[in-house]
Order: C-alpha cells, then sequence, then structure tokens
C-alpha cells in the first residue's frame, strides 16, 4: 500500500507529496509539510524559492500556459526586495537581467533640476535599485524555481479549494487536483484564490491610468544608472536609460478610469494622442520620449486593494497583489512581494503550528503593506507630497535619501525579519525588557 504522503499531482490524479525535510528539519514547523502555490509569478516564485529553503515541499500551480505574464511593464526592484531575494539566494538570477539604478533625479516642469540624490542601498552591488521588465523577472525567477528542483505545472487554473479537517485541496479547470496542507494564494490582482477568501472584496480604482513605453530615443543627458523624474505640471513622468541606450519610461495621469472598451480597444497611436498634449504644457524630454515611441507603449488603470481585506482561511492564505495590491506611486508591488514570501516561508518554519505561523505572519506584514496601500493610493488621488523613488516620486525634505514612503517606518525591524538566521518572532519587548521594572 502507498504512503499517503507519498506521490505528486498528475494529471487528473489526487497525489500528494512530503520532501525528504518535513520530518527532519527541527526548523520547520511540524503542521506542514507540503505547500501548494497558486500562481507563478514574483510573488508565487519568491514564496516557492523560501518555503523549499525553509525544508517544505512545494509545488506552483500557474494558469498562464508560459512565464510571460505582462510582457510589455516594466518595473524597479528597490533595495528592500532585492535583500529578500538575497535571503533566499535569488540575487544572481535577477542581477542577469535587466540594469542597476544608483540614483535619482527630479525634475520640475520647466526641465530643471531639483535634486538629484542616491537611490536606495546604492553602495552594496546586490542590493541597488533594479530596472527590468515584468515578464523576464517571472522567466528568470520561474526558471530558478525549476532549478531547484521545485514543480511549476503551467497551465493550471483554479476553479475552487475544498478545505479538509486536514488538509486543503485546489480543483483545476481541466479537471485536475492536488491536495497539501497549506495553499498558498499568490495569483495577483485578479486572483482566484482571494475571491474564495474574501468574496466581497475587490480592487479599487486608485485615481490614475498608468503608461509604459520603450524608445531607442536617448533624452538629453542621459545618465547611466539614473531614473529621472520629472514633476510635470498635468504629468507625473519618469524615465531610465539602459546600457544598450534603450529609454523606459512611465506617465501616471489623474483623470477618471479608462473603460474596459478603452482597454481593449486602445492602440500605440491613440495613447500618444491622449498623452502627448498633457506632456507638452511642459519644457521637460517627457513629450520628445513619448513622441519617439512606437508600437511599444502599453497602458493600464492603477487600482488597489482596501485596507483591512481578508487574507486568510483556514488552511487557505493570500499574499503578494492578491492580498495588498496597491497603485504604483511608491514602486514597491514586487518588493513587498518577495518581502512577503521570505516573512511566510520564516513564520512557518519558526511556528509549531500552522495557525499561530499564519497568524504571526499576518501580525508583522500587515501593518507594513496597508502603510504602502494608505501612502500609494495618497499619492495618486494627488493628497500627499511624493517622498521616495517610486514612480512619480521624489524626495521631501528632511527625509532620508531615496527611502521609499513604503519603506520607511521599520527598516531596521524589516532587516532582522528578513535575516534568514534570526528566528522570528511577534513584535513587541522581549521577555527580559518586559521584566524590567
Amino acid at each position: 500500500m502507498k504512503d499517503p504522503g507519498e506521490s505528486r499531482e498528475t494529471g487528473g490524479r489526487d497525489v500528494r507529496a512530503r520532501g525528504p525535510c518535513a520530518d527532519e528539519c527541527g526548523r520547520v514547523g511540524s503542521a506542514v509539510a507540503q505547500v501548494l502555490v497558486i500562481g507563478g509569478g514574483i510573488a508565487g516564485a519568491g514564496a516557492a524559492l523560501a518555503l523549499h529553503k525553509a525544508g517544505l515541499d512545494v509545488a506552483v500551480h500557474e494558469a498562464h500556459p508560459d512565464s510571460a505574464e505582462d510582457i510589455g511593464a516594466f518595473l524597479t526592484l528597490a533595495s528592500n526586495g532585492m535583500r529578500a531575494l538575497a535571503e533566499i539566494d535569488a540575487s544572481a538570477a535577477v542581477t542577469a537581467i535587466g540594469f542597476p539604478l544608483t540614483s535619482m533625479r527630479v525634475l520640475d516642469d520647466t526641465g530643471a533640476q531639483a535634486a538629484h540624490v542616491p537611490l536606495g542601498e546604492a553602495d552594496t552591488p546586490h542590493l541597488r535599485y533594479r530596472c527590468l521588465r515584468r515578464g523576464d523577472l517571472n522567466a528568470a525567477l520561474q526558471a530558478e524555481v525549476t532549478g531547484r528542483g521545485i514543480d511549476i505545472r503551467h497551465g493550471a487554473r483554479l476553479v475552487s479549494v475544498e478545505e479538509g479537517p486536514d488538509d486543503v485541496t485546489a480543483h483545476f479547470a481541466d479537471g485536475g487536483t492536488a491536495t497539501g496542507d497549506l495553499l498558498i494564494g499568490a495569483d495577483g490582482l485578479n486572483s482566484t484564490v482571494r475571491r474564495i477568501v474574501a468574496p466581497d472584496v475587490r480592487p479599487d480604482y486608485a485615481g490614475q491610468y498608468v503608461f509604459y513605453g520603450y524608445t531607442d530615443a536617448a533624452p538629453p543627458s542621459g545618465e547611466g544608472g539614473t531614473i529621472t523624474m520629472v514633476r510635470g505640471s498635468s504629468v507625473a513622468f519618469g524615465y531610465a536609460v539602459s546600457p544598450a541606450g534603450e529609454t523606459y519610461w512611465f506617465a501616471r495621469v489623474t483623470d477618471t478610469a479608462l473603460t474596459a472598451d478603452d482597454l481593449a480597444h486602445g492602440t500605440p497611436a491613440r495613447w500618444r494622442d491622449l498623452l502627448l498634449p498633457l506632456l507638452r504644457k511642459d519644457t521637460t524630454p517627457a513629450a520628445d520620449l513619448v513622441a519617439a515611441t512606437s508600437d511599444r507603449l502599453m497602458v493600464t488603470n492603477a487600482t488597489e486593494l482596501p485596507t483591512g481585506t481578508p487574507w486568510r482561511s483556514g488552511r487557505t492564505l493570500i499574499i503578494g497583489d492578491a492580498a495588498h495590491a496597491a497603485s504604483p506611486a511608491t514602486g514597491q508591488g514586487a518588493s513587498m512581494a518577495l518581502e512577503d514570501a521570505v516573512v511566510l516561508a520564516k513564520s512557518l518554519r519558526d511556528t509549531p503550528d500552522t495557525d499561530s505561523a499564519l497568524a504571526l505572519y499576518e501580525t508583522l506584514r500587515r501593518p507594513r503593506v496597508e502603510n504602502n496601500i494608505t501612502v500609494s493610493g495618497n499619492i495618486s488621488r494627488g493628497t500627499h507630497t511624493p517622498s521616495g523613488p517610486g514612480p512619480g516620486a521624489g524626495p521631501r525634505r528632511g527625509s532620508r535619501p531615496g527611502a521609499a514612503p513604503g519603506n520607511r517606518p521599520g527598516d531596521e525591524e524589516l532587516i532582522r525579519q528578513l535575516d534568514w538566521g534570526t528566528e522570528l518572532r511577534p513584535p513587541g519587548p522581549s521577555i527580559d525588557e518586559a521584566a524590567k521594572p
């Protein structure tokens, strides 16, 4: 008779697996041996790498047929995101793509320079900000997942989750199932898992739509390793030039949301015609860069989830954008997702039971990510002065150079939480401190 803990998911057959560390690694919480990760993007791949390092058996189920989700958009990984990658031994996979950013320059609407400051932990090569295409990042992280022997199944679209007394089963559109001790929903903004955990929660429009584009045209006095933020009179604009001379740019416009029909039938020419009149109000490089962009141009509505969104139900937990999507104004979405991955894996490693682990994870993560939702949304709606290197932001007087709004609270505590060699504990005074009169 086959051991019920020895098998793998194949086709429509319900199977289970236990990694060799599940019973032998003393630092792994005994209640969890196998984890199902739904979604193979940044949060899902990061979680798989972190959970595997913690000694758990992990399988990733990704709805897309390949790794190239959201090919058109690009992002920046901030120093906190790069630190999370370093803690799960994945820095090399990411520094092999994209390019580093070591400083941020701010221009006003006349094109005059208002500031030029270091960006993040610029003096530490593996912690430098990195600019890269989202699709490339997904592919690199998924390659790292498979390279470590972690199963990743593409084309596996989740339709439902069935909770049992001792396990949880995922049901997929192709009739297949997979069963584990814990299910992690890392399936992004339009998360199927979130609809199961929190059926009444929907993403809201954050007050801006965002353009992303690429051009081979070089801006005047373009500086390698620098991201330039333009505080335009109508548009928050930013650009960076790759070592190959390609300019990556974005523009955030505060207005009513673009309709689903607009997004479905818009063309690059249509988006240029919408954006250029706004940029030409100012004397900055922005309009020329957009005018020189041909078909490599896309637009999306900025969205966010409300704070207080439920994250878990029984043996099911959501992380990353599925749990706490924010507008892109602070540029922290991907970095926060990677932080989630490390803190979740350490919570499961350092606590004796599943419920305590998930409670610890939520206690540690919710204040930080919800601060980011609030600050980023306020920037998008124009009710907060930008203060960091996220898209369209700039330094605020008296702030630490390069500190994004989502980074400012608890930097030292975050470093401790991410440090793989440091055991996690609930926030608050230590036992010795609490005993002092």
